[in-house]
């Protein structure tokens, strides 16, 4: 199987859902507030809780690639800043789906497939500053206001503290109690997908402009800060590969959901999102065969 067809393997289930989506959204035009607020404060943090609690790895061996994905989000937002003014949009719409990119339901496979088991704590670090990230700059930037003690009553951020937590102090969950997040966390990445099949049924015409440039910034910003961070910090080939890649990842499906929540044009970041998914189908192997 040639490596085209492997990350279509990958891809494939996701823009499946989305169609499905986008099918009962033009059928039944589905009332999706209350779906998407309960996938926010119910079925994610099951999600992230399951993921972090659930796999144990050392911090002290992952901070080279935790710094440089805080560096790939935050140079990734600074770079389309000044491309979303010059191209006429507002930057509250383009820049977060830049910074926040979909390494739950498509980096940790990719990463996984492309570099071994062994990659799976670093994997994971990737996750978790994303998450956090985008739980905390990412409200910030939708509504301009930044309340940090507020924070930790996100269910998502306090199940991101609980499972860490868990992990590096080697807890084992209850399996049962595991199992119960299991089932919860299950619903909420094709819920999310769902969602934004329905949010294009009902997308503009003219939204497809922004969704290109979306789909083009998001990756080459994060390839051209995660090349840059692993030249100035001199990190080895391994690392500098996997964070390279990550890099390269499309906009998190969850942007989606936020731009939902905060009325912040969800209509264009739905685009943004599946224009980007899409071609993810060029950005991942064009970074895998520059780097690999």
């Amino acid at each position: 199987m040639s490596l085209l067809a492997r990350i279509v393997t990958i891809v494939f289930p996701i823009f499946l859902v989305v169609m499905v989506g986008f099918a009962v959204g033009r059928r039944q035009r589905p009332e999706m507030a209350l779906v998407n607020r309960l996938n926010m404060q119910v079925f994610l943090p099951a999600l992230i809780f399951m993921a972090l609690a659930g796999r144990s790895f050392e911090l002290r061996d992952n901070l080279a690639i935790a710094l440089g994905a805080v560096v790939v989000v935050v140079v990734s937002g600074l770079l389309t800043w000044p491309v979303a003014l010059l191209l006429g949009h507002d930057p509250r719409t383009l820049v977060p789906p830049a910074m926040f990119n979909n390494v739950g339901n498509m980096g940790l496979p990719l990463l996984l497939f492309t570099f071994g088991p062994s990659v799976l704590g670093s994997a994971v670090v990737l996750m978790l500053v994303v998450t956090v990230a985008q739980f905390t700059v990412g409200p910030w930037l939708l509504s301009g206001r930044l309340r940090p003690a507020t924070l930790w009553r996100e269910p998502l951020l306090a199940a991101a503290a609980a499972g860490l937590v868990c992990s590096l102090a080697g807890v084992a969950v209850w399996p049962p109690l595991m199992a119960a997040f299991k089932l919860l966390g299950d619903i909420s990445i094709g819920l999310m997908i769902f969602a934004l099949g329905v949010r294009l049924a009902s997308a503009r015409l003219s939204a497809w402009r922004i969704g290109l440039a979306g789909a083009v910034v998001t990756p080459l910003t994060g390839m051209a800060a995660a090349w840059a961070f692993a030249a100035a910090a001199g990190l080895d080939r391994h690392t500098a590969d996997i964070l390279f890649v990550f890099g390269a990842l499309p906009p998190a499906v969850s942007s989606f959901i936020f731009a939902e929540q905060y009325r912040q044009e969800p209509d264009k970041v739905a685009s943004i999102v599946m224009m980007g998914n899409v071609a993810a189908i060029l950005f991942i192997p064009l970074a895998l065969a520059l780097r690999l």
